[in-house]
């Protein structure tokens, strides 16, 4: 389960190293396309008046970007709350903070 957002954040953390020059031609060709592969099998929590307002609220208790919230929002409207032993993959410091924060169960481990 992803948000709706998602497809667009990895694309753009993926042309900004490319940018960079932390990501060559072919790596990011590559990842690309695992993402498309992804992209087709996940299921999307579609933008909704539910999630703008919980993650609204997020903001007001947590540092986070706006994107970051509406992840959050979308993964705490999926679960309807209920957090426990629920996964959260996520690699953004702030991000797996408020989502540990709010319950879930935060992966990798370690960021690497």
């Amino acid at each position: 389960m992803v948000w709706w957002g998602s497809v667009v954040e990895c694309c753009s953390a993926l042309e900004r190293r490319h940018r960079a020059g932390q990501l060559s031609g072919p790596g990011k060709r590559q990842a690309l396309h695992v993402l498309k592969q992804l992209e087709a099998a996940w299921t999307e929590v579609q933008p909704a008046g539910a999630v703008r307002e919980r993650a609204r609220r997020l903001l007001s208790s947590h540092d986070l970007r706006a994107a970051d919230a509406l992840q959050l929002a979308a993964a705490l409207i999926w679960c309807e709350e209920q957090t426990t032993e629920r996964a959260f993959l996520c690699l953004d410091e702030r991000l797996r903070e408020a989502a540990q924060q709010n319950g879930f169960h935060v992966l990798p481990e370690e960021v690497p």
